[in-house]
C-alpha cells in the first residue's frame, strides 16, 4: 500500500520543532513576558508576512506548467510545509503558556522562575545563570530552562544555601551566592 494512504498515529509529535525539548508530562509551560512576546511576534511574522509571500511564489510557479522540474514550486512547497509546522508548534506552545513575571519576586533571596543566580561549585568556579522557560532559554546567553538539572537543584534555595546537583560525574555540591530578579 502506498504510504500516502497510511493513517499516522495520533501520538506522533511531528509538529514539534526539531531540537527543542518536549515539555515534561504534566508540567506547565512557564515563560517570561518577554519570551511570550518574542514567540508571539515570530508567529505573527510567519502568518502575516512570510507565509503569504511563499504562497504567492508557489501559485506563480504552479501557473508556469511542469511542476516536477520547477525549482520555485518545489522549494516553495517545502518551505510552506516548514512554515506551517512552525506555526502549529508556536500556536500549541503559546496556547498552553503560563506567563510568569519574575519581577514579582524582586528583592527576594529565594530562587524561583526568572531568577538570575550566581553559584559556586566545589571546585571554586563561579557561574551565573538565569532560569527561563523551555522555549526561550539560550545557553549561549547564560540562560537555562527551568526543567534543567541545575535549575531544578537551585529552585526554592536561598542565598547561602548549599544544594546537591546530580551530574554525569556524580553528585556535586553547589552554593548559592546571589539571587537577583529584574525590577518591576
Amino acid at each position: 500500500m502506498n504510504k500516502a494512504f497510511v493513517k499516522e498515529a495520533e501520538g506522533d509529535e511531528e509538529d514539534d520543532a526539531p531540537g527543542l525539548p518536549a515539555l515534561p508530562a504534566g508540567a506547565r509551560n512557564y515563560i517570561t513576558p518577554a519570551g511570550y512576546q518574542r514567540l508571539r511576534q515570530e508567529l505573527m511574522t510567519l502568518l502575516d508576512a512570510e507565509r503569504p509571500k511563499i504562497v504567492e511564489v508557489v501559485s506563480w510557479a504552479a501557473k508556469n506548467g511542469d511542476r516536477s522540474e520547477n525549482g520555485d514550486y518545489l522549494y516553495g512547497k517545502k518551505r510552506l510545509r516548514e512554515i506551517d509546522r512552525r506555526i502549529r508548534f508556536l500556536t500549541k506552545r503559546l496556547d498552553i503558556a503560563e506567563v510568569a513575571d519574575p519581577s514579582a519576586h524582586h528583592g527576594s533571596d529565594q530562587v524561583f522562575f526568572g531568577a538570575t543566580v550566581t553559584y559556586a561549585t566545589a571546585a571554586g568556579d563561579e557561574r551565573t545563570i538565569t532560569i527561563k522557560g523551555i522555549d526561550e532559554a539560550d545557553s549561549l546567553q547564560g540562560e537555562v530552562s527551568w526543567v534543567s538539572p541545575v535549575a531544578r537543584a537551585l529552585l526554592k534555595a536561598r542565598e547561602g544555601d548549599e544544594v546537591a546537583l546530580v551530574t554525569p560525574g556524580g553528585l556535586e555540591k553547589i552554593e548559592v551566592l546571589e539571587v537577583r530578579y529584574p525590577a518591576p
